[in-house]
C-alpha cells in the first residue's frame, strides 16, 4: 500500500483557489486586451473572449463577463464618446475584477471600459494607414486624376434607402438649369466592418466597366456619426486612393476626416454639398460657353453692320459717280451738237453765198460750166450731210458705249460687294471651334490647359486630345523639340 496522503475533494480545491484569489485580487484592475469575440446573449449579458497576442501568436486567453446593467451603461457611454459600437477585434482597456468560480473557472468581471483608450487605438489605426499610404506613394493618386469636364455618368455606392442618397438625387435632378446626369447605384453597407469588404467589392465591379462612367461617389447620410472607423481601414483607403476614376465622398459627418475621405478626389461633409459641387462643375463649363456664344453673335453683328455700311457707302459713291459721268457726257454731246449745228449753218450760208456769187458769174458762162458748178455744189452738199451724219452717229455710239459700260459694270460691282460680304460671313463660320475640329484638327490639353510653350508636356504626362466627336486620353512617351523658323 502507498503511504497515506492527505486527500482533498475537487470542491475543496476549487473553494481554496476561490478564497485565495478573492483575498489576493480583491481590488479592481485595468487590463489591456483584444476583445476577440463579444458573445452578446439574448438576455443582454455578454461573455467576451479576451486574448493577448505577441508577434502574431496567441499568448494569453481568458473569459470575461459583462452583466446586462453594466453592458447597457458601458456601450452607451462608449458609442457617445468613440462614435463606434463595441465590436469584435477591438483592443480595449478594461476595468476588471478577477474572480474564480468552482464551476466556471477563472474569469474577469468587466466593470467598465475606457473609451478614451479606444479613441487612441482608432487614431493609431488611422495614423498607421496614412503612414503606409504615404510610404507607398499613393496617398494623392486619386486627387491627381484629371476631373472630367462634364461629370454626367456617375457610379453611386450607397444604400438604396439612404436619406443622404435621396437628398443627393434631389439636388441634382431638381436643379433649375436643366443639367442632366446618368446614375447607376451599386448597393453596399456603409457602416461598420462589413462596409470595408462591401465597398471594395463594388469598386471592383465599377472598375471592370470604368469606361462607362466619369466619376464614382460614395454617399452615406442619415446614419449619424457611429460606425465610421471602417473608413480608416488600410485596404479600403488604398482601394479608393488607387482607383482609376475620381472618387468623391459624402458620408455625412462633421468629426475628424477619415483616411478614405482624405485620399478621395473630393470630400464633402454632406451628400447635398457633394451634389452642389457637381452642379458647380457644370456651371464652370456652361458659363464660358454661353459668354463665348454671346461674343461671337455680338461681333458677327458688328462685322455685318460695318460691311453693310461700307457697301451702302460704296453704292452711294458709285451712284454719284455714275450720275456725274452721265451728266458730263450729256453736256458734252449737247455742246458738240450745238457747235455742229452752228458750224453747219455757217458753212451752209457761206457755201450758199459762194454759190450765188458763182451763179452770177456763170450766168454769162457756158452750160457746161454751169453744170460742173452745179455738180460740185451737190457734191459738197452730200459730203456735208455725210459728215454731219457720221458725227451724229459717232456721238450716239459713244453714248451707247457709256450706257453698256454702266449696264455691265454695275451688276459686277454689286456681285463683288456681295461676294465680299459672303467671304466675311464664311470667315466668321470658320472661326467656330467646332468647325475647326470638324476639319480634322484637335485640341490638346494638359491639366485642363492648352499645351503651349507656357504649359509644356513632359514624358509620362497624361494629356487629353479633343477631336470633333471624341476625347482621347494619352500618356506622353517622348517629347521631341522642333525648330520653327
Amino acid at each position: 500500500m502507498p503511504e497515506e496522503h492527505e486527500i482533498f475533494t475537487l470542491k475543496q480545491v476549487a473553494t481554496s483557489i476561490q478564497k485565495a484569489i478573492s483575498e489576493r485580487y480583491h481590488r479592481l484592475y485595468w487590463v489591456k486586451a483584444e476583445m476577440h469575440k463579444l458573445n452578446y446573449t439574448n438576455k443582454g449579458h455578454c461573455y467576451p473572449e479576451l486574448v493577448h497576442k505577441e508577434a502574431g501568436k496567441l499568448v494569453a486567453d481568458m473569459r470575461g463577463q459583462i452583466w446586462k446593467a453594466n453592458y447597457d451603461r458601458i456601450s452607451k457611454n462608449f458609442a457617445e464618446i468613440v462614435k463606434e459600437p463595441l465590436r469584435d477585434g477591438m483592443t480595449l482597456l478594461f476595468q476588471v475584477k478577477i474572480s474564480f468560480h468552482p464551476l466556471y473557472g477563472m474569469s474577469l468581471d468587466i466593470m467598465d471600459i475606457d473609451p478614451t483608450f479606444a479613441l487612441g487605438e482608432l487614431h493609431k489605426e488611422r495614423e498607421e494607414t496614412l503612414k503606409r499610404l504615404t510610404k507607398e506613394g499613393v496617398i494623392n493618386a486619386n486627387k491627381s486624376l484629371k476631373f472630367p469636364l462634364l461629370p454626367k455618368r456617375i457610379a453611386v455606392i450607397s444604400v438604396e434607402s439612404s436619406k443622404g442618397l435621396s437628398d443627393f438625387y434631389s439636388v441634382i435632378k431638381n436643379n433649375t438649369w436643366g443639367y442632366n446626369c446618368f446614375f447607376m447605384l451599386f448597393t453596399a453597407q456603409l457602416n461598420g466592418d462589413p462596409a470595408i469588404e462591401a465597398i471594395q467589392a463594388q469598386l471592383k465591379k465599377i472598375e471592370k466597366v470604368k469606361e462607362h462612367f466619369d466619376i464614382v461617389t460614395i454617399i452615406r447620410g442619415g446614419g449619424g456619426e457611429i460606425g465610421l472607423s471602417c473608413y480608416n481601414n488600410y485596404e479600403l483607403s488604398k482601394a479608393i486612393a488607387t482607383f482609376p476614376l475620381p472618387v468623391l465622398t459624402g458620408i455625412g459627418h462633421s468629426t475628424n476626416t477619415t483616411v478614405s475621405e482624405m485620399v478621395a478626389y473630393r470630400n464633402a461633409i454632406t451628400p447635398t454639398e457633394l451634389a452642389d459641387f457637381l452642379l458647380q462643375s457644370f456651371h464652370n463649363f456652361s458659363v464660358p460657353v454661353k459668354e463665348a456664344q454671346r461674343i461671337v453673335v455680338q461681333e458677327s453683328k458688328v462685322v455685318l453692320k460695318n460691311a453693310n455700311e461700307s457697301l451702302a457707302q460704296e453704292i452711294r459713291v458709285f451712284k454719284g459717280g455714275t450720275t456725274k459721268t452721265l451728266q458730263s457726257f450729256k453736256h458734252f454731246l449737247k455742246d458738240h451738237s450745238k457747235n455742229l449745228f452752228l458750224k453747219s449753218n455757217i458753212r451752209f450760208h457761206e457755201e450758199k453765198k459762194e454759190l450765188f456769187s458763182e451763179n452770177e458769174r456763170l450766168k454769162s458762162g457756158t452750160k457746161k460750166i454751169h453744170n460742173e458748178q452745179k455738180y460740185e455744189l451737190n457734191h459738197w452738199m452730200d459730203q456735208l450731210k455725210k459728215e454731219q451724219t457720221n458725227f451724229v452717229f459717232q456721238m450716239q455710239n459713244q453714248l451707247e458705249d457709256v450706257r453698256l459700260f454702266l449696264h455691265q459694270s454695275l451688276p459686277k460691282r454689286f456681285e463683288k460687294e456681295n461676294e465680299m460680304l459672303h467671304n466675311v460671313e464664311r470667315n466668321i463660320r470658320l472661326v467656330d471651334p467646332r468647325e475647326v475640329l470638324k476639319r480634322g484638327y484637335s485640341i490638346t490639353t494638359l491639366n485642363g490647359k492648352l499645351v503651349s510653350s507656357t504649359n509644356p508636356v513632359s514624358k509620362g504626362d497624361k494629356i487629353e486630345i479633343n477631336t470633333f466627336d471624341s476625347v482621347i486620353e494619352s500618356e506622353v512617351i517622348n517629347v521631341k523639340t522642333t525648330k520653327n523658323e
